[in-house]
């Protein structure tokens, strides 16, 4: 039996053999898509394929082949449809067995007896639009599980929808169509989209934050922190539009001010609002950083200034008319005596007792306020204040009177509501003193103190002569004598301060979660009682952007009863923080299809931390530290976890709570931008003439443009369809393209110009395959160093260190860069040898590294060998062309397309290769030769020729390379006698040697 594979080309067939046919002199190879018989049970991907001894003896003495290239677009079509087909026969035929009738959580959640392996890219918000920055982050997710599953791991890799938020509401708006209704169908098109780049997500474990299903368990987590004493209620400031009487997020107001709709002036106005305590949990989220090992310093760092510990210490300041006292917390106690105000709040209670001359214009200064002003170039307000009238009496300076002013830069929520104003060593003061006419005082002398100092001096020192007892101390001295007499005297005492504030998750918007409380005119605010979770979104509402939420003006809705009274009461009309949704979602992932709870406590226990998280570094502040935050909630109260004790003994990595072990932070993907260079306006890549793309040329002008890489926007013409991207140069080759430009941590600059050499590379790597396959049916190959030829022992070599280098990526580095340029030198190096049965090898010719017309000649086996390491590498980077690949040269012989179907083996249920330290060991050394530090020559010698004492080692190295005849251009003078050395220096075992002359 020769049934083969059909080719759409007349004449083609390919057999496991290999391919073998008279082919036209064009075309492409077009791989037809075998019939599937959709009642199989047995799924493909599972069944192991076995070599027919018979077959391959009979097609034995076959040549190889060149293989015509291929077409990208159809494999992956064929691959995608093979993939789901054995994704469907695998989900039949485990749908009975995953849980076992009367198996408890804990029984399930140890089924799988392969170590589990969690890798989770940031779920995306469906805009219906995937971008260049999707694409980058998915591509290395998918290449991380993938080849996870082959090293053997049982890997979750899920995908969802961060489905609520702002820009479905205002598309109601603006569309006239429902949020739920475009949100699903973004879902749909993204969904598509995401196959198309050939990613291979867990869609069983799917979730949308705005399905009931969901959102129910974060409404429960609400509850659990408002019975822990987390989650309350208090007044907080909130974006204002008079016009269209509505709460508008930042991101509505416009850079002067203005409502992004109704263009009305913005005002500030406070309301009631929800916040979780996230500042009870602040030291464990500062101290746990450094549990974070493998996590990028820089995002680390930024969460450290974030939470912002500041050690120091509280004065009380007594007012003189009303003999109460500002509390105000300084991390420089040491700069107390340089105090020439103080500074509170707004909203600071202190500012009742000010004095009737003084009230109108505090009240106009409120007032002005509330107008959201345009920020400076810094991000911030300048800072401005009103002289209250009021005075209090300096602590260490008794009967000195320092004036109380109400400032913009001093917010009553952080601290005491109050700080000292010191402008002679804080930047911010100084500004302030200068719109006051308040000349700065300095106490401490230090190295930046000049005559007639101009500007703070904010670095340590000592303290002047003006600072009392404290006089001439140092300033940590000081600090802590300071604190002392301070608490001696009962005005003061050591206190530790955090910058972050508690979490605001109050929306005034429909989109959202609803939050679960009830409040009644007798009882207060009174939670939804669990069993009756969810509080569900009413779906019948109208959207015009006025009037603040649809939800107040559903009044079915909003009346209830009291839970605990049972009297009139009326639903909270406010809707989540979408951050909330987000904040535990890969705890949901682990137990997406749980009714009772939000997810078992064997499960999570068993699946967390995320071992990879992957995503972009703009969330490396709020995401992070609320999932953080959320995390440790659920693990401190039991929700998930065996505890400190156990987890500590058992070395749990990271441990407490933290919910993600690696963190991989992608660089963003930037595109070509140019620009006017008179006007500086963003030129449309139609303006621009690119018939030489490296020298681009503005059509208006005549003249170059400006050019540089940008942030992708549509306003900038730079944005980059992954769609046009698929549709021009297939998934595989933009998935390598994307993985090989750039480190995954740095900025990526896209360049569709050098797509076409992944796609050179797919093909030399095909070519490779084609020869592979023609030679099916060697022997197994059983390595044998001391039988192998030169050429066989570099091929040896090479692959089990391309091996060894990409299990190192793909398990710690992640660096796909450089894996791709391994997989190409070694592509490279297998494309100048010939597979000739050792009988037929007469000569060994020295392996190039350019292909020649007498190619060096190895062993089939080892040439099979490599050839499958580089396929099985390859192949989570470029799946689809890796299965082809694979397919190629494994393929069963069959009496029907249906077989071949069935008994083909995917390549990623195949092992992970292992590379083998022996076949690492170098036999020769090319040694670099640097004169005075710049290379000249290299001389090669043999490991074994190299003597292991250091000395008689520089004299070998010495002979060997002044017998080589460039030595006399750079180590020898006219009369060929050697120059004098004043150094010799002998690197890395002879690899490299520097005379310094």
């Amino acid at each position: 039996m020769s049934s083969c594979l059909k080719l759409a080309s007349p004449g083609m067939t390919l057999g496991r053999s290999g391919l073998r046919s008279a082919f036209p002199s064009h075309g492409r190879l077009h791989l037809r898509m075998p019939s599937l018989n959709a009642s199989t049970t047995t799924p493909y991907l599972y069944r192991p394929f076995s070599h027919s001894s018979a077959f391959s003896a009979a097609h034995a003495d076959l040549k190889p082949n060149t293989l015509k290239p291929v077409d990208y677009a159809a494999i992956e079509q064929k691959w995608l449809k093979r993939w789901k087909l054995g994704k469907d026969a695998a989900r039949s035929a485990t749908s009975d067995t995953t849980a076992p009738k009367g198996a408890n959580s804990k029984e399930v959640a140890s089924l799988s007896d392969k170590e589990k392996f969690y890798i989770l890219s940031m779920f995306p918000y469906p805009s219906g639009i995937l971008h260049m920055g999707h694409v980058r982050v998915y591509a290395i997710s998918d290449a991380l599980a993938r080849a996870r599953r082959m090293m053997g791991y049982d890997v979750v890799h899920p995908m969802g929808w961060d489905a609520f938020g702002l820009p479905a509401e205002n598309a109601a708006i603006e569309r006239s169509i429902h949020p739920n209704e475009w949100t699903i169908k973004n879902i749909d098109v993204m969904k598509g989209q995401m196959e198309k780049i050939l990613a291979d997500f867990d869609w069983d474990r799917e979730l949308r934050t705005c399905s009931p299903e969901y959102y129910q368990w974060t409404q429960y987590l609400f509850l659990k922190l408002h019975e822990a004493g987390l989650a309350y209620q208090k007044e907080a400031v909130v974006n204002w539009d008079p016009v269209d009487q509505t709460v508008l997020a930042n991101e509505q107001v416009d850079s002067e001010g203005k409502s992004w709709r109704s263009g009305a002036v913005v005002e500030k106005r406070k309301l009631r609002q929800w916040f979780f305590k996230i500042t009870e949990y602040a030291d464990d989220l500062l101290q746990d950083l450094d549990r974070l090992q493998h996590w990028p310093e820089r995002v680390k760092q930024m969460q450290r200034n974030w939470i912002g510990k500041s050690q120091g210490a509280e004065f009380d300041f007594t007012v003189s008319s009303s003999k109460d006292a500002i509390q105000v917390f300084t991390s420089r106690p040491d700069t107390v005596y340089g105090v020439q105000f103080l500074a509170v709040s707004t909203e600071h209670p202190i500012l009742d007792a000010v004095p009737k001359s003084h009230q109108k214009g505090l009240e106009n200064f409120k007032e002005s306020l509330k107008t959201v002003a345009a920020s400076g170039s810094d991000g911030e307000a300048k800072p401005e204040g009103v002289n209250t009238g009021l005075f209090a009496d300096h602590p260490f300076l008794p009967g000195t009177k320092i004036p109380v002013y109400a400032v913009n830069y001093v917010v009553s929520d952080y601290g005491t509501g109050a700080v000292m104003g010191v402008p002679g060593h804080d930047e911010r003061d100084f500004n302030f003193a200068q719109t006051q006419g308040i000349k700065a005082k300095y106490v401490i002398v230090n190295e930046e103190s000049t005559e007639g100092e101009k500007g703070p001096l904010t670095a340590r020192g000592v303290l002047s002569g003006d600072c009392g007892e404290f006089s001439h101390m140092s300033s940590e001295d000081a600090s802590k004598a300071i604190i002392n007499k301070a608490n001696a005297l009962g005005f003061g005492r050591e206190k530790t301060s955090f910058r972050i504030r508690d979490w605001l998750l109050s929306r005034q918007r429909y989109w959202g979660a609803p939050i679960p409380m009830i409040h009644c005119h007798g009882c207060g605010p009174v939670p939804v009682p669990e069993k009756d979770l969810p509080v569900v979104l009413p779906m019948d509402v109208e959207f015009t952007g006025r009037g603040g939420s649809p939800l107040k003006q559903i009044e079915s809705w909003v009346n209830c009863s009291c839970p605990k009274c049972g009297g009139n009461a009326k639903r909270d009309t406010d809707t989540m923080d979408t951050f909330v949704d987000s904040s535990w979602y890969f705890l949901r992932y682990l137990d997406p299809h749980n009714k009772s709870l939000p997810f078992s406590h064997a499960k999570a226990t068993a699946g967390m931390p995320v071992d990879i998280y992957i995503g972009g570094v703009e969330h490396a502040i709020l995401h992070l530290l609320y999932s953080r935050f959320l995390s440790k909630f659920a693990w401190k109260t039991g929700l998930y976890g065996k505890g400190v004790a156990i987890e500590d003994k058992e070395g749990k990595d990271p441990g407490h709570g933290e919910p993600f072990k690696v963190l991989v932070t992608q660089g963003m993907v930037q595109g070509r931008t140019f620009k006017d260079p008179v006007t500086g306006a963003f030129l449309h890549p139609t303006e621009v003439d690119l018939t030489d793309p490296q020298k681009p040329i503005q059509i208006s002008t005549g003249k170059a443009p400006a050019e540089s890489y940008e942030k992708m926007s549509k306003s900038k013409f730079n944005g980059v369809d992954p769609g046009d991207m698929i549709t021009t140069h297939g998934a595989d080759a933009t998935r390598l393209h994307i993985l090989y430009k750039a480190p995954p941590s740095e900025e990526l600059e896209w360049d569709e110009q050098s797509i076409v050499g992944m796609q050179r590379f797919l093909a030399k790597v095909w070519r490779v395959v084609g020869q592979s396959a023609a030679n099916q049916g060697s022997a197994a190959f059983s390595p044998d160093v001391q039988a192998m030829n030169d050429d066989e022992r570099e091929l040896w070599r090479l692959t089990n260190y391309t091996i060894k280098e990409l299990t190192t990526s793909f398990q710690n580095t992640y660096a796909f860069n450089t894996s791709i340029a391994f997989l190409i030198k070694l592509t490279n190096q297998l494309s100048t040898l010939t597979p000739t049965p050792s009988s037929q090898t007469t000569t060994t010719t020295t392996v190039s590294k350019k292909p020649k017309k007498n190619q060096a000649q190895v062993s089939p086996a080892l040439f099979q060998h490599s050839v499958e390491a580089l396929v099985k590498m390859l192949s989570p980077l470029a799946p689809a062309f890796g299965e082809e690949c694979w397919e190629a040269m494994h393929d069963n012989a069959s009496s029907s397309e249906q077989d071949i179907q069935l008994l083909h083996r995917s390549v990623f249920a195949e092992s992970w290769p292992v590379h083998d330290d022996n076949a690492l060991k170098e036999d020769k050394v090319v040694c670099g030769v640097q004169v005075n530090g710049k290379g000249r020559f290299t001389v090669e010698f043999e490991v074994s020729e190299l003597p292991k004492d250091k000395a008689v080692q520089e004299q070998f190295l010495r002979d060997l390379i002044y017998q080589h005849e460039r030595a006399a251009k750079w180590l020898k003078d006219d009369q060929g006698e050697a120059k004098q050395v004043k150094k010799m220096i002998v690197v890395k075992g002879g690899k490299n040697v520097n005379f310094v002359i």
